[in-house]
């Protein structure tokens, strides 16, 4: 398998505390579920993975935001990211953190399915846990990213006949993947994806145009791996009518750059905050 595109796609190599940084979010996970109102491990699914986390706001719902984590399809888990939510729940707003299957057990594409059956859930039960249905936003960050963005180029109505043409009023992609072609030649992950090309393509946004008029945010970091700004700069350009900004986060690494999202004041905080109507 050629593994020439390694160098391109592969973040941990060029973070060498990312250990670090993983513990630390391990740590402010476990404060954010101790302290934030939840309900934990909500099933929108009969998978064993097909749970969620929502995190309630203080005060009235605002706005609901569905957050997808990354970890190339492959590692990770929803309440490694519980810390995002602390600073949108004291905004207002209702976080909602998904699980999904992981590669090699299930394929992209399984995963993207599950995906979507997370956002119909959301949108058919928001009103359940004191969310607006027409109020619900998508971020995600890396694979997450690569989620959000495939979510918004959903043709909602042929998935499920009772939902809206719009489920997602705008999103935010962090440092997301696009174009997963490239990875087909990227073998210290695609021995876990196992994707071809054809299959590959079938599930990249950039090949897909945007299914509604909902404005999308990106977002990567200047010390990410010039392989996610050739990403962004993929679906900037393919999307260019519903991109409402581009966020280059100085200084950030692949990792560091979740920090500022999720860190009340930063850029890129606010900039998620004015996306949902609640800044």
């Amino acid at each position: 398998m050629a593994t020439n595109n390694d160098s391109l796609y592969n973040p941990r190599a060029t973070v060498p505390n990312a250990l670090d940084i993983f513990a630390r979010w391990d740590k402010e996970s476990h404060e954010a579920r101790a302290t934030c109102p939840a309900y934990l491990d909500v099933p929108y699914g009969t998978h064993a993975m097909e749970k969620l986390d929502i995190f309630r706001p203080q005060g009235p719902s605002r706005a609901l935001l569905m957050f997808i984590h990354g970890g190339y399809w492959r590692a990770l888990d929803k309440k490694d990211f519980s810390f995002v939510a602390p600073a949108f729940t004291k905004a207002g707003v209702t976080v909602a953190v998904p699980n999904y299957a992981l590669c090699p057990a299930v394929t992209v594409e399984e995963i993207v399915r599950q995906v979507l059956q997370a956002s119909a859930w959301l949108y058919r039960n928001a009103s359940n846990f004191g969310a607006h249905p027409d109020r619900i936003y998508i971020a995600g960050h890396s694979a997450g990213g690569h989620l959000a963005a495939i979510m918004m180029a959903a043709l909602w109505p042929q998935f499920a006949s009772d939902l809206p043409k719009k489920i997602f009023q705008a999103g935010f992609s962090i440092s997301g993947l696009y174009d997963l072609r490239p990875l087909t030649r990227a073998g210290f992950v695609n021995v876990d994806l196992r994707l071809t090309e054809r299959a590959a393509a079938r599930v990249s946004p950039a090949l897909m145009p945007p299914a509604t008029d909902a404005p999308l945010c990106t977002a990567v970091g200047s010390a990410e791996p010039r392989g996610f700004h050739d990403q962004n700069a993929i679906l900037n350009k393919a999307w260019n009518k519903v991109i409402s900004g581009d966020y280059p986060s100085p200084g950030d690494n692949h990792f560091t750059i979740m920090d500022k999202f999720s860190t009340s004041g930063t850029t890129l905080n606010r900039a998620a905050l004015r996306m949902m109507g609640v800044l």
